[in-house]
């Protein structure tokens, strides 16, 4: 017989344990700043110039572009340009829209896409918004050795504190390893990871024996949407998913404050039409009670101030991980008992 056909339960395996339960039905009640219900975060993954290319010496040409043709083993100028439209025109636009709204942004910024445009990152120094750390270059973290994804790290916070004057508070990377909540946590200085996609509510977790908060992000109100597979066919159709999306967590209605997450490339959302659908979805949530608009930053000080971890989480034990003797990561919520890996949750 097939074993695997039977099996119940995890595997012990290197990573983050999966957490299939979150909150449930037990999800803390408060309100967000101004008595908001919703908070709606919009985020601009700045990654262009960082990806890989045959300038860079990837010998590869990257992919999530525009171009329909794929181009194996030589330069592809029509990838490289769709990538420089982001660099060049598209973010520029993305900002003239938040400008127009007066509303804040969360910049997901790869450290070597900002080196290569310091006007960028002089934009986001004057606006204020908010960097978090995307990686050294975009580069899957998934591929790297763990010794190797703990200098892009280290290289990344060293060189946001040079172009744009701060480190970064947040992590979001591209394809996070099994390695990397630990390394964010190893490396210090980080208030958050949005390395996940499993809740509508930020939450803590336990990796080893330190508390570390997640404020999940989403694919789902996301202009990649435009040129993936039954993704958005057209400008419309990114501002109705934003806009039900929106109005069913105002519908929600069972006292639990949620927040909302909304994804933009510069050379994908940046494009007129597509920009257009981003200000119309901007002035349909500045319209509506009980919505603040703010960056992740303040999503997770807010959250923080509301439900800190003492609050939330009981450490009983901690809990080896998996091989090579590395701290596993627990993620832990509100509920009732003691779970697997030795870490009680207060009801």
């Amino acid at each position: 017989m097939d074993a695997s056909l039977f099996v119940s339960t995890d595997q012990r395996v290197p990573g983050p344990v999966r957490d299939l339960v979150g909150y449930g039905g037990q999800a803390p009640h408060f309100t967000w700043p101004g008595k908001a219900r919703v908070a709606v975060q919009i985020v601009i993954n700045y990654e262009e110039g960082s990806e890989k290319s045959f300038p860079m010496g990837d010998g590869v040409n990257d992919t999530l572009h525009e171009s329909p043709a794929v181009l194996e083993g030589q330069r592809d100028l029509a990838v490289e340009s769709t990538y420089e439209y982001g660099s060049r025109a598209g973010v520029w636009r993305l900002f003239r829209v938040l400008d127009t709204a007066q509303v804040p942004a969360t910049i997901f910024a790869t450290a070597v896409a900002l080196e290569r445009n310091v006007e960028v990152a002089q934009k986001i120094v004057e606006r204020d918004d908010e960097i978090a750390g995307h990686g050294y270059r975009w580069i899957k973290h998934s591929e790297m050795s763990r010794d190797d994804e703990r200098e892009v790290i280290r290289r990344a916070v060293e060189s946001f504190s040079r172009t744009v004057g701060r480190r970064p508070l947040g992590w979001y990377c591209r394809e996070m390893s099994v390695n990397t909540r630990e390394l964010v946590v190893e490396e210090g200085g980080f208030l958050y990871d949005s390395d996940s996609y499993n809740d509508d509510l930020p939450y803590w977790t336990l990796v080893g024996n330190r508390p570390h908060l997640v404020v999940p992000y989403s694919l789902v109100v996301n202009d990649v949407r435009y040129v993936r597979p039954m993704g958005f066919g057209s400008p419309q159709h990114f501002f109705e998913t934003a806009r039900s999306t929106l109005d069913g967590l105002l519908r929600d209605r069972d006292g639990v404050a949620r927040m909302m997450s909304v994804g933009l490339h510069p050379r994908l959302g940046g494009q007129p039409g597509r920009a257009d659908a981003l200000a119309r979805f901007i002035d349909y949530a500045q319209a509506q009670e009980d919505v603040w608009i703010a960056r992740r930053i303040d999503v997770a000080r807010a959250f923080i101030e509301r439900y800190p971890p003492e609050q939330a989480l009981t450490l009983v034990g901690a809990s080896e991980e998996g091989r090579q003797g590395n701290r596993r990561t627990k993620s832990v919520v509100r509920g009732g008992g003691v779970d697997q890996e030795g870490v009680r949750r207060r009801k």
